[in-house]
């Protein structure tokens, strides 16, 4: 067996003793605590620039679920289940195409399942696909 003392560079460390970095490094030159204007409206367009692209994606995700539900018609087979009340109510949304061994499922508030239910034709889809 080999001893710790003679050979520190092979000893394992126990777990939950590894350090975690946080932050960045120190720096040799002196940074400026305040943020000036400039720097908040930067943060803020940023900040905007974020919100906007989570928008964008979450309607390419209803978009896309649309498509999916109205191109298979009747042929898919789709479950709606609520799989949390609190804080917020969650949806998953099951698609299945057993012709193309297709399963997706989607997590959506209830706020864009109701966005996807307002799209022409996919209520009347879900309609027939749930049981009453």
């Amino acid at each position: 067996m080999l001893s710790p003392s003679l050979y520190p560079h092979l000893v394992m460390k126990p777990h939950g003793t590894y350090k975690l970095r946080h932050g960045s490094r120190r720096r040799s030159f002196p940074v400026a605590t305040r943020s000036t204007p400039r720097d908040l409206s930067h943060r803020a367009e940023a900040l905007v620039a974020s919100v906007q692209h989570a928008d964008a994606h979450a309607q390419r995700v209803l978009d896309s679920l649309r498509d999916e539900i109205l191109e298979a018609g009747d042929a898919c087979d789709l479950r709606i289940r609520r799989i949390f009340r609190e804080p917020r109510e969650v949806f998953r949304l099951e698609l299945a195409r057993p012709e193309f061994g297709y399963l997706r499922t989607t997590l959506l508030e209830r706020d864009a399942l109701e966005e996807l239910l307002e799209f022409d034709g996919v209520q009347e889809i879900v309609d027939r696909a749930l049981p009453a």
